[in-house]
Formats: structure tokens, sequence, C-alpha cells
């Protein structure tokens, strides 16, 4: 039984290295389960972003593992490698999916009124306030308008026609750090690099992942 279900396994990755969409009959149980099994992992290679593999030389380590039990690399050896590469793709993705922000801010930084600051936030004043500055714990209130750096709007309290109130440490790390050197009164434009934004993690369909953002930011207020 064993071996028909690692067999079965091993068939199932035999179509994929041939590049043929058959259906095979899922006659019992295990060739159900060997199926399943072969969902299972190919949907945890593609969420780990691996979507080429040799599907000859995979299919003869699971045999080698399973039915020889003869490898030709001990275990300590094949997770270097397997974390080794899925590392070097996840940075090769990083860089395809962050370059237009980066090549964005790289640009905006050349601007002589805009500011860039160590965090790599950068800012620019459009208007000056003359009041108090938000600290850690206080709330405030605001205007604002959010774009991708295409021009998007995937936010605004303006088209709202309402403030926003909020407590300074409960947003992203990028309007964090800028609050708390704005005067009420101030408005500024705030250009956040995704790492102090959202990140790796998409929000929403308006917001893809490692996304650079463009805030339009007035300080009305230090709420009550």
């Amino acid at each position: 039984m064993k071996k028909m279900m690692i067999l079965g396994l091993v068939t199932f990755f035999a179509y994929v290295a041939n590049a043929q969409h058959v259906h095979t009959p899922l006659k019992n149980d295990v060739d159900s389960f060997s199926y399943a099994l072969g969902i299972n992992i190919a949907s945890s290679f593609k969420a780990a972003g691996i979507d080429t593999l040799n599907y000859a030389i995979f299919n003869e380590a699971i045999k080698h593992a399973m039915i020889d039990n003869h490898v030709d690399m001990d275990g300590n050896k094949a997770n270097e490698v397997v974390n080794t590469y899925v590392t070097k793709i996840k940075a090769a993705k990083q860089l395809e999916l962050t370059k237009a922000g980066t090549d964005y801010l790289a640009k905006n930084a050349k601007k002589p009124d805009v500011v860039t600051l160590p965090s790599g936030l950068q800012y620019k004043i459009v208007k000056k306030g003359k009041g108090a500055i938000p600290v850690d714990g206080q709330k405030v209130t605001t205007h604002y308008k959010g774009t991708l750096i295409d021009g998007k709007v995937f936010d605004s309290s303006y088209d709202r026609g309402e403030p926003a109130t909020f407590g300074v440490n409960q947003v992203i790390p990028g309007w964090t750090e800028a609050l708390k050197l704005m005067p009420v009164g101030s408005k500024w434009e705030l250009y956040i690099p995704y790492n102090l934004a959202y990140g790796e993690r998409a929000v929403g369909a308006n917001i893809p992942a490692y996304s650079t953002l463009v805030f339009e930011i007035e300080l009305l207020e230090i709420a009550p």
C-alpha cells in the first residue's frame, strides 16, 4: 500500500514533467491521496515563490528517499540548499516588485523641496503650521488623500467629506514618523517607502504588496 501511494505521487510529477494536462482516473483512496498530496506540495511551492523545477530530478529524489532508502544529499545539506534557493528567489522577486517605488523615491529625492529622512521617509512642506507637534499616545484629526505612485487614489477623507481622527501610533510607520514632526496647521506631502507602509502585504484590491505610497496630509488638530 505504501509503495502504491509513493508510486502514485511519482507518477503525478512525471505527468507534470511531460507538460501534459491529463486526468488519470482516481480509482481508490491511494490514488486520491496521491493527487491531493501533489496539489498540496505544488501549492506550498507556489506560495514560496517556486515556479521552476527539474521534475525528473525531483521525481528521482522522491524515489530515492521513499522507495530506495538511499539519497545523494543528507538532510542538513538538503535544508541548506532549499533555504539558500528560496532566499535567493524571494530576494529577486522583492527587487522586482519594489523597483518602481525605489526608482520613484530616488528621483523624488533630487527635488530641492523634498526632505529625505534617515528612515527613507520623504516629505515636502506645502504649508507650515504654527501649532503644537503631536507626541506618542495622542490622537490627531487630519484631512488626507492617499495615492499610489501612478497617481491612483486609494483613500481620501476629502472625498468622504469629513476628516479622520486616530492615534499617532495607530497608523503605518511612515505616518507616525511624519506626524511627530508636523506642527498643527501644517500640510505636507509624504512619500512613504513600502517598508514604512504596508510592507510585503497587499491591502484590499487597491494597494498591492510592496507599494510605495504618496499622501497629502493636513494636520487639523490634536484631538482631546
